[in-house]
């Protein structure tokens, strides 16, 4: 079979490799349909991601179907599904708090153990959930990095004429332009591409500026995306009075203005991934809802035979979501 690897940063490779094992206890085989190119990925291949190891087969937005599995696997073969790419070990003290997301032994497919680019791989039923057949492979495929946002939307309560600003708005930032949409607020998206503004305006009425141009203006949630120092600035500038302050990006970063942060009440949360299952199914069920747009989120769909394009293109910043396929490899 053939998988996808980085070999060492800025170097991929599509190889020819053995075929694998027969899963084992609650192992399953997943064969691949789709593989998303996340921004974590274009870093690993980047060599700008330090906890990354290498060589490391990268993916870790994963769709596939079950075709082998271990005695004690959950989920039958022919199931269809998605992965959740992160490990938690379920006994440290924040997994017994309930906080798997942020395991103190986690480990995250395709930056410190091999991820799922193959057309085959191995993993515990544990880390993975069955998708309706109502969902199309094209948006079941975003899952994972939709049910980021939902982690994130549970700090806050976004409903209709709510003012939303998101700052920074590449994959992560434009699904949470389109929940926001979605749930009636008036957003407002930031940022320093002009191509993110097309994919802003497919989704639906949301307004788009430049970072400058949103100067003298505050709104009630902000959810910065970026991951720069100058993102994370501007947001907490921005929030209106009393008002909520989301950090999904990762910015190493920043500097906080602390009297205005006490003077406005602001609170500033922090974000990171998911809680397994519970905001994969919640990104599911919006996912299965007609009337939400997601649709222009994805951009691309390539063979994986074109990888090199691929990675290009997702790395240019002109793109929405670009989609390696498996299907006919």
């Amino acid at each position: 079979m053939i998988e996808l690897y980085v070999t060492k940063p800025n170097e991929l490779e599509l190889r020819h490799v053995d075929s694998l094992r027969a899963p084992r206890g609650d192992e399953v085989k997943i064969q691949l349909i789709y593989g998303g190119i996340c921004g974590s990925d274009l870093s690993v291949f980047k060599g700008k991601l330090p906890h990354a190891t290498y060589p490391i087969r990268p993916g870790h937005e994963l769709l596939g179907v079950v075709v082998e599995k271990g005695e004690n696997a959950a989920y039958d073969i022919g199931t269809r599904v998605v992965v959740l790419p992160n490990t938690y070990c379920g006994t440290c003290d924040l997994c017994v708090k309930g906080y798997t997301n942020i395991c103190r032994h986690k480990k995250s497919l395709g930056i410190n153990m091999d991820g799922g680019f193959s057309e085959e791989f191995i993993i515990s039923s544990k880390y993975v959930l069955p998708v309706p057949d109502d969902l199309p492979d094209e948006k079941a495929v975003l899952v994972e990095p939709f049910a980021v946002v939902v982690h994130a939307f549970k700090k806050v309560n976004v409903t209709k004429d709510t003012t939303v600003a998101v700052v920074g708005c590449g994959n992560e930032g434009t699904i949470a332009a389109a929940l926001a949409h979605h749930l009636g607020a008036k957003v407002t998206a930031v940022d320093i591409n002009p191509y993110k503004f097309q994919l802003a305006k497919k989704i639906g009425n949301i307004r788009t500026l430049f970072p400058h141009e949103l100067q003298h203006e505050t709104l009630d949630i902000v959810f910065e995306a970026a991951g720069t120092k100058s993102a994370v600035e501007q947001a907490i500038q921005i929030a209106s009075p009393g008002g909520d302050v989301v950090l999904i990006g990762l910015a190493t970063e920043a500097t906080f203005p602390v009297v205005h942060i006490v003077r406005s009440e602001l609170t500033i949360h922090g974000t990171i991934i998911y809680q397994f299952p519970d905001d994969y199914l919640q990104a599911i069920e919006y996912l299965r809802n007609p009337s939400f747009s997601i649709d222009p989120v994805v951009s691309k769909i390539l063979p994986v035979t074109d990888y090199q394009h691929a990675y290009e293109i997702a790395a240019s910043g002109n793109v929405g979501k670009v989609i390696l396929s498996f299907k006919e490899v």
